[in-house]
C-alpha cells in the first residue's frame, strides 16, 4: 500500500526563541501554506519522525522558506541512523521531492538531518515536509 505520510511523532533539534506556539514542529505536516516549523541558530538541524511501524521511504518531499533552505541534507534510517539518502536543495520556498535510492531498507523511525543552512546564522524554516513510501508487509 502507497502512502504519504501527512502526521507522525516528531522531535526537532531547536524552535526559534522556543516559541511552539507560532513556529512549532507540528507546523511541517499541518498542510498550512501559513504555517512552518523554524529552528533557532546553529548547525546540524535535524527533525526525526517516528512512524509508529516499518516503512519504506521511497521519496520525500520538504518547502523551504527561501533563504533559509538546508543545504547539505541527510535523511537516515533506523536506531542506527543508516544513511539512505544525501541530497542538496536549492535555496527556494518551492516544494522539492527528493527520491531515495531503490535498496533503501524500511525503518519505522527516520531523521533528516540539515547539516547546514542558506542562512547565515544556520536557521532552517521548514514549510511543509511530507515522505512518500510503503508500509512494509509483516510475513504470516
Amino acid at each position: 500500500m502507497t502512502w504519504s505520510v501527512l502526521w507522525c511523532f516528531q522531535r526537532v533539534s531547536s524552535v526559534l526563541n522556543r516559541d511552539t506556539r507560532q513556529f512549532g514542529k507540528h507546523f511541517m505536516l499541518d498542510g498550512s501554506e501559513e504555517t512552518c516549523w523554524n529552528s533557532d541558530q546553529g548547525l546540524p538541524q535535524f527533525v526525526s519522525l517516528d512512524l509508529g511501524k516499518p516503512a519504506l521511504v521511497k521519496a520525500l518531499s520538504v518547502r523551504f522558506q527561501g533563504g533559509f533552505a538546508g543545504k547539505d541534507c541527510l535523511l537516515l534510517g533506523g536506531a542506527a541512523e543508516l544513511e539512505l539518502l544525501a541530497f542538496l536543495p536549492k535555496d527556494s520556498s518551492s516544494l522539492q521531492t527528493f527520491t531515495a535510492p531503490t535498496n533503501c531498507t524500511a525503518h519505522s523511525a527516520y531523521r533528516l538531518v540539515f547539516k547546514s543552512s542558506t542562512d547565515l546564522f544556520g536557521r532552517v524554516t521548514v514549510y511543509h515536509l511530507q515522505l512518500h513510501g510503503s508500509w512494509k508487509v509483516q510475513a504470516a
